[in-house]
């Protein structure tokens, strides 16, 4: 049975990629998931579970080195924003997918980053402090950056933002932490229930990101439409976003696990808020302006699921807890 279950973790990637393939030939099979609060109940039980992997003394050495935070932070908001910058001009993108990229460039991770970073058994207390680091930084610096680079500023809902940290973050991790202290004996026991349980929401939030566009009247051909450009634009973004995070930590002296969380925390982006801050602020471009935060969302799974399954097999399982 542990062997089935690890096969199952193992093949992140490819549950991923499958769900989005069904959800765009058979978006009623996960539009329900889109509805209402079922991606953010599973996103913090999935949270949850990831709090109940760390222990207090993993917060306390981290915070030891607070540097590292810093940099994880500095590498989300410069990476991602210039690199989509960068190659909304060198693709020549219509400045509806321009704006598009750009604006999903300058969204920070969110959870999905922690999922990855989980799976991949990185340091998961710097990729949830980082999370919950730009998540806050991103009230000023989401709207900032895509006034900058793309010209326009975007208005973000503040209130919003920080009550979905502690919603979906914060208390969920917490939670677990405090579980862990208090009841480490029934954590252990719980085994790989939290990776299989991870793998499991990735795929169903992959399926329903997509299936409420393919929905909309249209919006199959519009994915058709772009295809292409849209592909090879958000395979380079994340792939850079990767990249030059891992290289980044290895710069600046880092173990393996801390240039993994970096890599995650600069390579994942939130393609929900991107594609709901499109939607309320840039209405006469929709749904085109939205098409990037699809691509992206599928690419970036695609390559972090990729990732976390060769992080995974290559990492001893004994630096889960690490």
């Amino acid at each position: 049975m542990n062997k089935i279950i690890s096969w199952f973790i193992n093949l992140c990637a490819f549950w991923i990629i499958l769900c989005y393939v069904i959800g765009y030939f058979h978006p009623e099979v996960f539009y329900w998931f889109s509805k209402g609060k079922w991606m953010t109940y599973s996103l913090a039980f999935v949270m949850l579970c990831m709090g109940l992997s760390l222990k207090l003394s993993d917060f306390a050495e981290l915070f030891k080195q607070p540097r590292v935070v810093v940099l994880a932070a500095l590498s989300q908001y410069t990476v991602m924003p210039l690199s989509g910058w960068a190659i909304a001009q060198i693709l020549g993108l219509p400045k509806e997918l321009a704006v598009g990229l750009i604006l999903l460039a300058c969204c920070p991770g969110g959870t999905a980053s922690n999922l990855i970073a989980y799976i991949g058994r990185a340091n998961l207390s710097l990729s949830v402090v980082s999370t919950a680091v730009s998540t806050i930084l991103g009230i000023v610096m989401t709207p900032l950056l895509t006034k900058l680079l793309a010209g326009g500023y975007v208005p973000v809902d503040v209130w919003g933002m920080l009550r979905s940290v502690v919603e979906i973050v914060l208390i969920p991790v917490t939670a677990g932490v405090l579980i862990n202290w208090k009841f480490p004996d029934f954590v252990k026991k719980l085994g790989q229930t939290g990776p299989v349980i991870s793998t499991i929401a990735v795929s169903m939030v992959s399926g329903a990101v997509i299936a409420p566009a393919v929905m909309l009247e249209g919006g199959r051909e519009q994915i058709i439409a772009f295809a292409g450009k849209m592909f090879l634009a958000a395979t380079l973004l994340h792939g850079l976003g990767f990249g030059l995070g891992f290289a980044l930590g290895r710069i600046f002296g880092y173990d393996r696990d801390l240039c993994k969380s970096i890599a995650c925390e600069t390579g994942m982006q939130n393609g929900g808020l991107a594609a709901t801050l499109a939607k309320n602020n840039f209405p006469a471009y929709m749904p085109i302006v939205g098409v990037p935060s699809i691509f992206c969302s599928i690419m970036q799974s695609a390559i972090g699921g990729v990732l976390a399954s060769i992080w995974r097999m290559t990492t001893p399982e004994r630096k889960e807890k690490e």
